[in-house]
């Protein structure tokens, strides 16, 4: 299988760098870890949206996936209290 490229926005660059340093770093492997495996067992398909959600303590990572350009758009890293709010 390939491996998935991962695209991350500017305003996710930006939402990790306001997390704690050991935080941030579990968060940027988390999501390395997706070009290998972009369904792992603990991501949830969000409803209603074509998003994927992936738990990293108090923090969330919420992605898109193109299967055809073999893709993962990073859309959102939040802590969990704020991250489904717009």
């Amino acid at each position: 299988m390939d491996e998935y490229s991962i695209v991350v926005r500017k305003s996710v660059a930006k939402d990790i760098k306001a997390i704690p340093k050991k935080d941030a770093q579990r968060i940027i492997k988390t999501i390395r870890g997706l070009a290998k495996d972009p369904r792992p067992p603990q991501s949830k398909k969000l409803s209603g949206e074509e998003k994927y959600r992936l738990r990293c303590g108090a923090y969330r990572i919420l992605y898109q996936i193109e299967d055809d350009r073999l893709v993962i758009c990073v859309v959102r890293v939040k802590h969990r209290k704020d991250v489904y709010r717009k």
